[in-house]
């Protein structure tokens, strides 16, 4: 079975986790890590950090599980790449609750397209266009954006459905003319909808 055939098959059943980093204003970097469901395409962002050290990977992998409880599918695969930071104690805990970690081979960014495009899309949309000033503000940014991608942005790979909607949209010409725009961010971000 091919890579992209068996993630089509499990993508239900498969998490995708990957870091980035930001600079801040002041030339810090922050180290930002993540998770996305393949199959809905939602995000989570784990939290960001200046130092991702083991115990810090740990209690993020504790926090994930946590996450994973409320599931209704059970995940089976979780893929990374070979980051040292992902550490053998967090890969522990995730194995305690039945989840296998899949490394990607070296140099394989396709092989993680998924969190890899998130990470493209938080780029050009919103951290490209933003100075940032520390952690506290970066956690704000992202938890803006990452409920914008969840809740409003429709997704190409989704069939242009949002990943928290509970159904398709249905395009009803006459209510066309009562939409309504929120602006996020201070404008950089528009939402769309349909008002009351």
């Amino acid at each position: 079975m091919s890579w992209s055939e068996f993630l089509r098959r499990q993508a239900s059943s498969i998490l995708a986790a990957d870091f980035f980093t930001v600079y801040t204003l002041w030339g810090r970097v922050l180290y930002v890590l993540f998770v996305i469901d393949l199959s809905t395409r939602r995000v989570h962002v784990a939290g960001c950090t200046p130092n991702p050290n083991d115990a810090w990977m740990t209690q993020q992998a504790r926090n994930l599980v946590m996450l994973l409880d409320e599931r209704a599918q059970p995940v089976r695969f979780l893929i990374r790449d070979r980051d040292a930071k992902f550490t053998a104690r967090s890969d522990d805990v995730l194995r305690t609750e039945g989840v296998e970690i899949i490394r990607t081979p070296i140099r394989s960014p396709k092989a993680n397209a998924v969190a890899e495009r998130w990470v493209k899309s938080v780029r050009t949309e919103c951290l490209d266009w933003l100075l940032i000033t520390g952690r506290r503000h970066l956690n704000d940014i992202l938890r803006i954006y990452v409920e914008h991608y969840n809740r409003a942005r429709p997704h190409r790979g989704l069939d242009l459905t949002i990943p928290d909607s509970p159904s398709p949209a249905v395009n009803d010409p006459a209510h066309l003319s009562t939409i309504a725009r929120r602006d996020r961010l201070g404008g950089l971000i528009h939402e769309y909808e349909r008002a009351a």
